[in-house]
């Protein structure tokens, strides 16, 4: 199949397996604004180092706007935005947008997904699988929120697991998110400060609704945590 390049405003470069999700907004002709996610032909779909850098070698930034090679639109019911990639080819970086730009790319959606099942250590933080695949709305939002907490603390350690993570804690219209950050850029930062909660105020959030977990939920993940300027 023929390469085929667009230009895509990267809103996410997020941690997933051994590789990472990107996802981002199109910026040119009549799609523009439409949300897309670029896909490898892996069982997963996450993308590799090799596939995502740019020819010195350099790895997609937030806010970056990127040449990507696509093949052909590769939708699943619960990830309609995905298109696989042309993998060998490089991605090739032609600007950047300033912070101050991006509210004309925010979402505005009722609310995000479905509220009614939470984990223990999340809040309104996951979807059914069965329920996901019918929503019909995409499984990406870049979103403004106005409180964002992170808060780094160990959510297995009554069973065992020492291991730490950040969450993301906000409210968006009128509904309280407790969600995991998938952010490398924040997840280093804030591990690196130890436990605790840490006020962010307003920030710009790309939140996405993940693969489907071995219990057929899809988790909401804060992908990207972008400021405001």
């Amino acid at each position: 199949m023929p390469t085929n390049y667009k230009t895509v405003l990267c809103l996410a470069n997020s941690r997933k397996l051994s590789g990472r999700c990107v996802a981002g907004k199109l910026t040119q002709g009549g799609a523009k604004g439409r949300w897309i996610r670029p896909v490898s032909d892996r069982p997963e779909e996450e993308i590799s180092e090799y596939e995502r850098q740019y020819e010195d070698g350099s790895d997609p930034n937030v806010l970056d706007l990127v040449d990507i090679p696509f093949v052909a639109p590769r939708p699943k019911a619960y990830q309609p935005e995905n298109h696989l990639i042309d993998g060998p080819s490089y991605w090739k970086k032609v600007g950047t947008l300033a912070a101050k730009d991006l509210q004309a790319y925010v979402d505005k959606p009722a609310t995000l997904w479905t509220n009614d099942n939470s984990t223990l250590a999340g809040l309104n933080d996951r979807v059914a699988l069965a329920e996901a695949s019918k929503l019909n709305e995409g499984s990406l939002y870049l979103i403004d929120v106005k409180d964002l907490t992170l808060k780094v603390f160990a959510p297995g350690a009554a069973f065992g697991n020492p291991k730490k993570r950040v969450q993301g804690r906000f409210t968006f219209r009128q509904s309280s998110y407790h969600l995991w950050v998938t952010d490398p850029r924040v997840e280093r930062e804030y591990l690196a400060q130890g436990d605790g909660e840490y006020p962010q105020g307003r920030r710009y959030l790309t939140v996405s609704l993940g693969e489907p977990n071995k219990d057929d939920f899809c988790y909401k993940l804060i992908a990207a945590i972008i400021p405001p300027s």
